[in-house]
């Protein structure tokens, strides 16, 4: 007998699954059957399962909550780049994003509601916190979208969590997501194709590369820890060197490195001075550096470094032997950056300092 509580199909490993269904009677290989409709044929609905018996298709469909999220608006810009406002269940919204490469295309997600840190520069910052998302919102990010992109010929070969919040403080769903999108009988999104993004928590960020072993990245975004304290709030708690430590002790897999993102802002962490103190706090670490031009919004009170200092910053870093890639703005003509789109739809609204 199946239960009559609701089940997220996309929160459940294989194994998980085949435990489930066992427990209702069926016998395991019914997992087998639902997991490739999820991640394989990408169904929609539990109606679509044809190959499962009529009275398992009915109950299942009985129970499974919806296969795939809402879609509020959708916006491609005309550098191919592609967004979507998603409405969960609860009336809420998250962003996920679309960016074509030469050979690849990359998934941007969303791992929370808002977020809670606060970061000035951030737009999704401003907007408050509002939940973390179950598992079964973050995987469905990643089989929407693929789902999608395939009617239109467009490949999904590489995941970011880089979207709305901090993973890492939506710690077991998000490391659960990543088990279910790196198993190889579905997406099948390796290890090397998957990056971890955090601002800075450290004692999570070396547990994550433990239980996952995935790619990390990390927003530092400053070099100078009064800068930093203000840039990126939980310096205050994980200052620059217990990041740095943290980086050291991060169980890097043969031939990988720790991507440094870092939205460079004019006049304030854009200097010669700060660029040859990156170059020092990387020193030991196998690292590769993104240098973000800064996508401004309304309000913010941040303005983007001219051309020419960012090349000066990236050619102190490269002279001190570090590979570091100037990343294109994109999808500027669709609000891609992280947090507008939503922002534009709802109305921004800055964080009262009681929360």
């Amino acid at each position: 007998m199946t239960s009559t509580a609701p089940v997220s199909l996309h929160a459940l490993t294989r194994q998980e699954m085949a435990d489930l269904f066992v427990s209702w009677g069926e016998k395991p290989y019914r997992a087998k059957q639902v997991w490739s409709w999820l991640y394989v044929r990408l169904a929609e609905s539990v109606e679509e399962m044809s190959d499962l018996s009529k009275t398992f298709r009915a109950q299942l469909e009985a129970v499974a909550e919806p296969l795939r999220p809402a879609v509020s608006e959708h916006r491609v810009s005309q550098d191919g780049t592609e967004k979507w406002l998603l409405a969960l269940a609860d009336g809420q919204q998250i962003e996920t994003v679309y960016i074509p490469e030469e050979g690849r295309g990359t998934l941007c997600v969303s791992s929370q509601v808002g977020c809670t840190l606060s970061c000035p520069f951030c737009h999704t910052g401003a907007q408050g916190f509002a939940r973390n998302l179950t598992t079964a919102e973050i995987v469905q990010q990643a089989v929407f979208a693929r789902a999608e992109l395939a009617k239109r010929d467009k490949k999904l070969t590489n995941i970011v969590l880089m979207g709305m919040g901090e993973p890492l403080y939506n710690y077991d769903n998000v490391t659960q997501a990543c088990r279910i999108i790196t198993d190889d009988a579905g997406l099948g999104i390796g290890t090397r194709k998957l990056t971890l993004s955090t601002a800075g928590l450290v004692p999570k960020m070396v547990q994550a590369g433990h239980d996952l072993g995935v790619n990390m990245a990390v927003s530092l975004h400053a070099v100078r820890d009064e800068l930093r304290d203000e840039l990126v709030p939980i310096n205050r708690k994980y200052n620059l060197a217990a990041l740095r430590q943290g980086a050291l002790d991060y169980p890097l897999k043969s031939g990988r490195r720790i991507t440094w993102e870092y939205v460079i802002l004019d006049g304030v962490n854009d200097s010669d001075a700060d660029a040859h103190l990156f170059a020092h706090f990387l020193r030991g670490i196998p690292s590769k550096i993104n240098l973000i031009p800064f996508n401004p919004w309304p309000g913010v009170p941040y303005a983007p470094s001219p051309r020419a200092r960012i090349l000066a910053f990236q050619h102190i870093l490269h002279e001190a032997g570090f590979v570091t890639v100037i990343r294109d703005s994109r999808g500027e003509d669709i609000l891609a950056a992280c947090g507008q789109l939503k922002g534009s739809v709802e109305g921004a609204r800055r964080r009262p300092p009681s929360e």
